[in-house]
């Protein structure tokens, strides 16, 4: 989240410090990492292309391709001298979008961002509309041709506290399981997260529960460094997600857990060593064959793409 260029800037350090710790959380400020040990890599998704945003110039962050193929959703920067909101694209092919405007009904003066759905078209995204008052970061609405409606908080993702943000989120295809980002600071906010890991979250009426096998399910997935950005197969069997090690001067990198069956914890994390620089953020395409992510070039953010070998 950051600063807003619009008429109702924010005005309490309070608020500027959950700014400054969003563009870190959510990583468009080059968070460090530390260099770690000798990891696994992958090569499951490779050949990266930039990819096309016809009648756009902006940063390009976040990319939701949605289950029909037909919209690409996003946010521009989260620098927290910029007003962060959902924008949408029309695909063209796979390597080019049209820019459609901005997702109307979703955004706000503070940060909205970091969209999914499910092929129902419950649209659930991270908004800081309500956190100062309700601890609550994730909401839904209905999305029809680039219109959000009856945006409301999700009942039962937040712990209510006040260092703890959910600052990620995806949702299975058929809305049943939601995986958040659990996201725990401490007093020093402008450090950014001290914690980050990924949450498994069930559906329970109209609202959703902790998955009593979230802990196993990512066991392999989550560490003692920050995981987020997670991206789930439509069967439930890949997870790709944003890993950001602690320390100076290394980058966040993209990385894949499987598993042969949805039922079954996932598998060790391998980095998508194709994938290089400083990247995030991933999102399936229709049949599979294709990811799309953002990548920093210089000093703004695109949309790239990577296809499976």
């Amino acid at each position: 989240m950051r600063l807003r260029r619009r008429e109702t800037p924010m005005r309490s350090p309070t608020n500027w410090a959950l700014a400054v710790v969003f563009a870190l959380a959510l990583c468009g400020g080059g968070c460090a990492t530390d260099t770690g040990a000798a990891e696994s890599v992958s090569y499951l998704y490779a050949d990266p292309r930039p990819v096309a945003m016809d009648g756009y110039d902006g940063d390009v962050m976040e990319p939701f391709l949605t289950r029909d193929g037909r919209y690409l959703i996003f946010n521009n920067s989260n620098h927290p001298s910029v007003d962060t909101n959902l924008h949408y694209a029309e695909r063209v092919d796979d390597a080019r979008f049209r820019y459609k405007g901005e997702v109307r009904g979703a955004n706000t003066a503070k940060l909205d961002a970091v969209a999914t759905m499910d092929r129902d078209g419950v649209f659930y995204f991270v908004s800081l509309r309500e956190h100062e008052k309700t601890r609550d970061s994730i909401f839904r609405g209905a999305f029809r041709d680039g219109t959000l409606s009856g945006v409301e908080a999700v009942p039962g993702i937040s712990r209510k506290k006040a260092l703890s943000i959910n600052f990620d989120v995806d949702i299975s295809p058929d809305g049943a399981r939601m995986y958040v980002v659990d996201g725990r600071f401490d007093l020093l906010w402008v450090l950014g997260p001290k914690a980050a890991d990924i949450v498994a979250m069930d559906r329970r009426g109209d609202g959703f529960v902790p998955a009593p096998d979230s802990a196993a399910v990512l066991r392999a997935v989550n560490s003692d460094v920050l995981e987020y950005a997670p991206s789930v197969s439509a069967d439930g069997r890949t997870l790709l997600f944003t890993r950001l090690r602690r320390g100076l001067g290394a980058e966040p990198a993209i990385y894949v857990s499987q598993r042969d069956d949805p039922a079954r914890p996932f598998g060790p994390a391998r980095r998508l060593a194709a994938l290089e620089g400083f990247v995030e953020a991933t999102t399936f395409s229709v049949d599979e064959r294709t990811i799309y992510y953002h990548k920093k070039v210089g000093d703004r953010f695109a949309l790239f793409m990577a296809t499976k070998r």
